[in-house]
């Protein structure tokens, strides 16, 4: 899932959401980014991924609209404050939110997405792309010359060893397909890039102004591949739109909401060190709901990564 999106402007003040206990949004954030997956997996049973995020983005700029004119229109307790909506102030930092967006939302989600639907489970997915701090600890030390402690090497080693046991034994038993896998590479890469380009030429944005900023671009993207290769076919049904519900309110907008005010708090490495629990909230809801249980070599495969992701996120004491 997705890190809020940020431009070169005044970020606004904390929503009245900010007095929640932090204990309670990192939970929040954990358990909807694990369940996000399931969500995915359900929906792609009606529709193809293209097609399913052209639909969610269409969905999600609806709400991101409503939530506006709420903000809006909202009789003001007193003037200014969080209610006002902070837009780029210039074409550039207009670019800046889209291009991340399109890294973050298009690349990494129709990558992930592509991967379930070639039959990768949601658990080894969600495992695949909890990898995103081993992937953006070498590029920072490869490309931005940032310094890795001995314990973050041994979690980069760890994180790594765990992902090739996992994916060995997968493609061993036939479990797993290299389309899959290349399209889970694809979303991990999309995601990795997108949010250091994101923390790089956008590191302040209001919310509500780059969701539907995001929303809009990824759309313009997906949607004409939709139509090309997938036809633009749906089969309607009470659970693909129980999906989209989900995915966007809950995952797209306050789960995104949640980890925004953690960084307000300063509790951001709180919030995306716990990423490594997503892969077992995943496999946990997909046992519940589906009835699949990883085998012993897969486990210990993602408890190996979920420790080489733990030392790699760990900050430095």
């Amino acid at each position: 899932m997705t890190q809020p999106s940020a431009t070169p402007s005044t970020a606004p003040s904390p929503p009245p959401s900010a007095g929640l206990p932090s204990a309670l949004l990192v939970w929040y954030f954990v358990l909807v980014w694990g369940a996000g997956f399931l969500a995915t997996k359900i929906a792609l049973q009606y529709t193809a991924p293209f097609t399913f995020l052209s639909l969610r983005y269409v969905f999600g700029m609806a709400c991101v609209a409503l939530w506006m004119a709420w903000v809006v229109y909202r009789p003001r307790p007193q003037a200014g404050g969080w209610r006002s909506i902070v837009w780029p102030t210039t074409p550039m930092a207009w670019l800046h939110v889209a291009v991340a967006g399109l890294g973050v939302h298009a690349v990494n989600l129709g990558g992930s997405h592509y991967s379930q639907y070639f039959g990768l489970s949601a658990g080894i997915t969600a495992l695949l792309l909890a990898t995103q701090p081993l992937l953006t600890a070498l590029i920072a030390k490869g490309f931005m010359h940032e310094q890795l402690r001995r314990d973050q090497w041994i979690g980069v080693v760890l994180g790594l060893a765990g992902v090739v046991l996992v994916v060995w034994h997968k493609l061993d038993a036939r479990t797993m397909s290299l389309p899959a896998l290349a399209a889970a590479s694809v979303g991990l890469l999309g995601i990795t890039l997108g949010a250091l380009y994101q923390k790089r030429f956008a590191p302040q944005v209001d919310l509500r102004a780059s969701s539907m900023i995001q929303f809009a671009a990824s759309l313009i993207v997906l949607a004409p591949l939709a139509l090309h290769f997938e036809g633009f076919a749906v089969r309607w049904s009470w659970p693909l739109v129980g999906a989209i519900v989900f995915l966007v309110i809950g995952a797209s907008i306050l789960a995104v909401n949640a980890l925004y005010i953690l960084m307000r708090r300063g509790q951001a490495t709180r919030a995306t060190s716990m990423i490594y629990l997503t892969p077992v909230v995943a496999v946990l809801a997909e046992w519940a709901l589906f009835g699949l249980l990883p085998s012993g070599l897969s486990v210990l495969g993602m408890a190996i990564t979920c420790a080489g992701v733990a030392l790699v996120a760990r900050p430095a004491r």
